[in-house]
């Protein structure tokens, strides 16, 4: 059984469509392994509701986890395409000869959140290794992902630019995904590192607020490949060229824009 919450996105309509003929049975599922963010910002049901419309064909199966989670499920060929958000992970499944058609499709930020009253002055922080090592400092409660997700591994990557490894009371590895991690966060009084799209979708539902962002170091860009050991060729390229395709696209530069005035992802031109 693969693991992750999942979704069924789509439904094959081969044999409803008025006497066609069914795609063989090996070729009818998709295994599309995404991160617990695109899930978690509503973002996974709109394209999945598109996706629905354009590619009748196949049978496309989401499962929200980790970003390393879904790289270790394509590299053992139980998913076929993912969508991920670390180039440095990312990079070395693609050199390691376990991906193909690496494109980057979409992107946000990452902020660092906490409570409004801001124990370690974040806010007045000139930069990300100033933020983190004034939380460090300060010794104020801290709650990273501990996941070895996409979002973990860049906490991790972060605090090593700020010269300090993270330990003590003060810093707990959550072990749950972003939309938790910020309800844990906010039920606490504590920091986090979440992308902005995710932030902004649970937003209102937080006691938490964006105390330090737009740091280069905080970019976060979402990438999709297809799995070199793919059980379905054919429908995880089919799947990973229409998200990477304009239906996608404008999808993803649509959502959020009614709701939060902004959309919640960026979109990459290919």
């Amino acid at each position: 059984m693969i693991p992750g919450r999942h979704l069924t996105l789509l439904c094959t309509l081969g044999a409803l469509a008025g006497g066609c003929e069914p795609a063989p049975s090996r070729h009818a599922s998709v295994v599309f392994a995404t991160t617990t963010s695109v899930e978690d910002t509503g973002l996974l049901e709109a394209l999945g509701a598109a996706m629905r419309a354009d590619l009748p064909e196949w049978r496309v199966r989401a499962v929200a986890v980790g970003t390393g989670q879904a790289l270790a499920l394509a590299r053992r060929g139980d998913a076929d395409v993912v969508l991920v958000h670390d180039p440095a992970a990312e990079s070395t499944f693609i050199a390691a000869g376990h991906g193909q058609r690496w494109r980057t499709i979409m992107r946000n930020d990452f902020v660092v959140v906490g409570p409004s009253a801001d124990p370690a002055g974040v806010r007045a922080a000139a930069d990300t290794r100033a933020a983190l090592a004034r939380i460090a400092r300060s010794r104020s409660l801290f709650l990273s992902r501990g996941d070895s997700s996409g979002t973990h591994r860049r906490e991790v990557d972060l605090w090593r630019l700020a010269g300090i490894e993270p330990e003590g009371d003060w810093y707990i590895e959550a072990g749950v995904g972003q939309g938790d991690l910020l309800r844990m966060a906010s039920e606490r009084g504590g920091y986090a590192i979440v992308d902005r799209g995710t932030f902004r979708y649970h937003e209102a539902r937080l006691a938490l607020e964006v105390l330090h962002a737009d740091d280069p170091p905080l970019d976060n860009p979402y990438s999709v490949i297809v799995a070199a050991r793919a059980t379905n060729p054919a429908g995880a390229r089919a799947v990973a060229d229409w998200l990477s395709g304009e239906r996608a696209g404008a999808v993803i530069d649509g959502f959020g824009r009614a709701e939060f005035g902004v959309p919640l992802f960026e979109v990459v031109s290919n």
